[in-house]
């Protein structure tokens, strides 16, 4: 984390606010261009063989093809993702997550075009392998080991939290990379492995990224109220309800009231589309 920070330090000011929204936007596009015109949508691939002959475009235009065909289902994964992406940049900040996302793009690039020389060059198909999917699975997959806790209905039913479901498609992941290994189509592989790299390097590499769980502030405020008494009797404007921060944690800190909760309930910018509401 001593890397991030150093980066954030010094590059902060790029970072993308609202990234989650050019996201989303892109792929309402991608659905647009298929709708009126699919046969277009391949001129758009990451296809190295053609990067590599002067159609450049492809390096970013390959992130406006949809992970998944356009039905109700994939609308719903989409405001889902919304969800998830939007909270991960309140939580992490802009930069970190804008890091995060670019760097899961440039990782795909880059495995493209080791697949596309490993492969003996002058192949063409390639671009056909990757698309954002994997990518949009990273941002579930450190949605979860931020919010593990966190409990979502599946099938809009069912109520499991986030921590299980990963447990259950990263199982899914490592399945699918060790049966195209088996069966001889490795390339289908390569993919899945460069476009989740941001997470093994975010999550597996790094060290204190639990900071940023609410369960780990909670429980430094609790030390912080436990080390110093006086603070705890002290009255302020401001409460979560979830990880009991007030405003004068952090200036930046902004508070609202739920609406849908029954009660006077109040949450911080990091719970406040989150928290599970009070019936």
């Amino acid at each position: 984390m001593k890397l991030f920070n150093k980066l954030e330090r010094k590059f902060g000011r790029f970072g993308i606010p609202h990234l989650t929204n050019y996201i989303i936007g892109c792929y309402i596009l991608g659905y647009v261009i298929a709708l009126m015109r699919s046969d277009f949508l391949s001129y758009l691939t990451l296809e190295p063989a053609w990067i590599l002959r002067g159609q450049i475009w492809r390096l970013i235009t390959w992130v406006l093809i949809p992970p998944e065909s356009l039905s109700v289902f994939t609308i719903i994964m989409l405001l889902f993702y919304y969800s998830l992406g939007t909270t991960l940049e309140r939580t992490w900040g802009t930069f970190r997550y804008t890091l995060y996302i670019f760097s899961g793009l440039i990782f795909t690039i880059l495995g493209a075009f080791f697949l596309y020389f490993i492969m003996g060059g002058n192949v063409t198909g390639i671009g056909n392998f990757f698309s954002t999917y994997y990518v949009s699975m990273s941002i579930f997959l450190a949605f979860a080991v931020s919010y593990p806790d966190m409990r979502v209905l599946l099938y809009f039913v069912i109520p499991i939290k986030m921590k299980w479901m990963a447990f259950v498609y990263a199982a899914m992941i490592l399945y699918d990379i060790f049966n195209y290994v088996r069966i001889g189509l490795w390339p289908m592989a390569v993919p899945i492995v460069a476009s989740l790299l941001n997470f093994v390097i975010f999550f597996f590499s790094t060290r204190d990224i639990g900071r940023y769980r609410p369960k780990e502030v909670r429980r430094r405020q609790n030390f912080k109220k436990a080390v110093n008494p006086s603070k705890v009797t002290t009255i302020t404007k401001h409460k979560c309800a979830v990880c009991g921060r007030t405003e004068r944690d952090g200036e930046n800190l902004e508070f609202r009231f739920c609406s849908k909760c029954n009660g006077n309930y109040e949450y911080c910018q990091d719970h406040l589309y989150t928290h599970e509401h009070v019936k």
